[in-house]
């Protein structure tokens, strides 16, 4: 009986939050698995370069850790914004602008950080690969850059 009810208890935190999150959720889902596959392909090149250091380790855990804060700062300004506005009688469907940019912008980095690990371990990449991540790395920053600059 007590398994049941923490399996219900469980199961409705996990439904409001995905319903809080609406589409942010699967970004964060790509983001969490990019995380944990850069973790993994980083340890392997330390590994194989024989620089394996669990110090280093700890670190890359907590800069994943840094990662989430971020992204959930992210989604705190965007709920502050939203909240902001509907107070002042200004209906602007914003949804996840800040948070999902953020959760878009770590991704990026992530699959890059992931081509470099593979690519140290020895890994063959096609350079058209490393060519678009970075490239939409850089677009996501200059769109960002550019909302920025208009709004000052």
């Amino acid at each position: 009986m007590k398994e049941n009810i923490l399996q219900a208890l469980f199961a409705t935190v996990l439904g409001a939050i995905a319903a809080y999150l609406n589409v942010l959720l699967v970004p964060l889902i790509v983001m969490l698995v990019v995380m944990i596959i850069d973790y993994l392909t980083g340890m392997a090149e330390a590994y194989i370069s024989h620089t394996l250091n669990s110090r280093i380790g700890v670190t890359g855990i907590l800069k994943k850790i840094g990662y989430i804060i971020a992204v959930t700062v992210g989604i705190v300004a965007d709920y502050l914004i939203s909240s902001a506005l509907v107070n002042c009688g200004i209906n602007i469907p914003i949804n996840c602008c800040i948070g999902m940019i953020v959760t878009v912008w770590f991704i990026i980095n992530e699959l890059i950080s992931i081509l470099e690990n593979l690519s140290e371990i020895g890994t063959p990449l096609p350079k058209f690969l490393v060519s678009i991540v970075k490239r939409l790395k850089n677009t996501v920053e200059a769109k960002t850059n550019e909302n920025e600059s208009e709004e000052e």
